[in-house]
């Protein structure tokens, strides 16, 4: 036995996080952590890499008490983890993220080359030997963030590796790269706690599984003997009887045109694509956020020329970035101000908020996408992940968006979370939900979410964006290929 946690409890004020949990991760064995946002996992993790104390509960390491103080204790113990919301200095190159702490010196001088050898052979750990050392981190897109991440874990080979939805960002041909490391890694002996939302994967990569609700460990055992079924019902407490429902929907008028497609009222317009192809930056260029070549061409709702993201919103245009914490929310303000932020003039009266408007109108919203909060008071730093992801999709309701800009709207969210929120797009592109119906446009690297979800499918390609063709039309097999077959010619309309 690698690692044993027996009766681990942890209480933040009158919260209780953890209750009672129970785990044994073997040696060289890949085991899966599973639950609902909320459920204790992120405070497991924070305990297990040292960023935490337990209340109560012991923590044993190959048959040794384990009670790190601190991170780097933990990681100097072999216990080391790579987080879901990146641990990574974004102003700092990608050689210097992948040493920090570590760096080669002598003499108290770091040594460069060695730096840059030891860099390179982590890079190259991961499949990515090519990332530009000198580029700054946060020019890089998530995926190759994660992907630092995770060089800069396996640096030294830890005993236990603790990998916290490692393909949240990474389109589907890095998984089988990812999943071949993981592989290799146990083989070595190294034991691997895999936390996904992503039961396939599970499926795939694991052998034995935990699964975690409200704070306590309600099943474990061996992958091979469980099916996705009970997972979902021992995760949410009941079963989830559909996860992609599809109403009725009537397709109305165009409400927008431009940069190589059209958008109706009435459906989901869903747009796939391999890491580069263009996909975040045509939705920030149609919310105006980035420069997009043509834009004075694009048409919302009858009207054309440039427009700034103020403007859209106040147009009806509603974006949800991909990445929440750095520019999706504002993490110190509470649940009602981020969800009014795009409407704050509804609630002001002589340059006064009024707070308990504010508060009234935010608790309709928080409660509709059922997020779960003390009070809408709360600062949604303290919420989960996934409940931080349906504040950001509630903002667009309370602003009355009526096109719907979603970039990855389901990454790092459980699965009853996912249900909730793929029901919602469902009822608002039929119009249940509101007195019309929404236009939803959507990017998404989960190709089952886009089939399951999207009446229609386009693929990007080296920025040119392809046809839009039923879901009908597609299997996961085709999307793939469409999006690995280089394009016929250089892309003429969309210039990032």
């Amino acid at each position: 036995m690698r690692l044993s946690i027996r009766g681990l409890a942890k209480t933040f004020g009158a919260t209780r996080a953890l209750d009672g949990v129970d785990l044994d991760l073997r040696a060289g064995s890949v085991h899966a952590l599973i639950g609902e946002n909320g459920a204790g996992k992120s405070t497991l993790l924070r305990i297990l890499s040292g960023a935490l104390a337990p209340d109560a509960g012991t923590l044993e390491l190959e048959g040794r008490p384990f009670a790190p103080r601190s991170p780097r204790e933990a990681s100097r113990a072999g216990v080391r983890m790579v987080h879901q919301e990146l641990a990574l200095c974004p102003g700092l190159c990608v050689l210097d993220n992948l040493l920090l702490g570590e760096e080669p010196a002598r003499s108290g001088f770091i040594q460069r080359r060695a730096a840059r050898e030891q860099a390179r052979a982590a890079l190259e750990a991961v499949g990515r030997p090519g990332l530009p050392l000198e580029a700054p981190v946060a020019s890089l897109p998530i995926a190759e963030r994660q992907l630092v991440e995770i060089a800069r874990a396996l640096r030294g080979e830890p005993r236990v590796l603790i990998l916290d939805e490692p393909t949240s960002s990474l389109p589907r041909e890095e998984l089988a790269r990812l999943f071949a490391l993981v592989r290799q890694l146990a083989a070595r002996g190294v034991s691997v706690l895999y936390v996904s939302h992503a039961l396939e994967e599970v499926r795939e990569l694991c052998e034995h599984y935990t699964v975690l609700r409200d704070g306590q460990s309600v099943g474990s055992g061996a992958v091979a003997d469980a099916s996705e079924r009970e997972w979902i019902a021992q995760m949410v407490g009941r079963e989830v009887r559909e996860l992609y429902p599809r109403s009725p929907r009537t397709r109305g008028e165009r409400v927008l045109r431009g940069a190589g497609l059209e958008l109706h009222r009435g459906e989901v317009l869903g747009l796939y694509g391999l890491i580069g192809a263009g996909r975040t930056e045509l939705l920030r260029g149609l919310f105006g956020l980035d420069e997009l070549a043509g834009a004075h061409a694009l048409e919302f709702c009858g009207e054309t020329g440039a427009r700034t993201p103020r403007q859209r919103w106040n147009a009806g245009v509603g974006f949800v970035s991909e990445d929440r914490k750095s520019e999706g929310l504002a993490l110190d303000l509470p649940v009602s101000e981020n969800l009014a932020l795009a409407r704050m003039e509804r609630f002001s009266r002589r340059g006064l908020i009024d707070h308990r408007a504010l508060a009234s109108s935010a608790a309709t919203f928080a409660e509709l996408l059922g997020v779960k909060c003390s009070s809408v008071a709360q600062r949604c730093g303290e919420l989960s992940g996934g409940n931080q992801q349906k504040v950001a999709l509630a903002r667009l309701l309370q602003a009355g968006s009526h096109v719907l800009l979603l970039d990855e709207p389901t990454r790092g969210i459980d699965v009853g979370s996912k249900a909730q929120i793929y029901a919602w797009i469902d009822r608002l592109a039929c119009g249940t939900q509101t007195s019309s119906p929404k236009a939803v446009l959507l990017v998404s690297s989960y190709l089952p979410e886009l089939l399951g979800v999207c009446d229609r499918i386009a693929v990007m390609r080296r920025g040119e964006l392809g046809p839009a063709r039923p879901v009908a039309e597609w299997s996961e097999e085709r999307l793939l290929e469409e999006a690995l077959t280089p394009p016929v010619k250089k892309p003429a309309r969309l210039v990032f």
